[in-house]
């Protein structure tokens, strides 16, 4: 697996900015998996054009979404493990709020 480091910005609300090093491990593994989905979504394009059964394409629509659901669960998996656990280190609760508000926009 790609286990580079990279670095972090995030800028808050109320403005503060901060920077923290650390290692993404599934980056490789999510860029794969977007490919992937990117694909699958090409071809569900191309059986709408070939105006293939509704029943199959909802089917396919159905697979991408799960796909990327599975995608975003990998990333909270690596922010939880890094970006969090090196907020909570610093003290940095605006971080633990933004991870909320982003879970909630995840799983509508």
């Amino acid at each position: 697996m790609n286990s580079e480091k990279q670095v972090h910005s995030h800028v808050h609300d109320q403005e503060q900015a901060h920077s923290h090093v650390h290692t993404h491990e599934q980056t490789q593994a999510v860029l794969n998996r977007m490919s992937r989905a990117i694909g699958h979504m090409e071809a569900v394009k191309r059986m709408v054009e070939d105006n293939r059964d509704c029943s199959e394409v909802l089917i396919q629509i159905a697979a991408v979404r799960s796909a990327i659901n599975n995608i975003g669960k990998l990333i909270l998996e690596d922010h939880i493990s890094h970006c969090i656990v090196d907020a909570v280190e610093h003290g940095d609760s605006q971080a633990l709020e933004d991870l909320k508000n982003a879970i909630e926009q995840f799983v509508k």
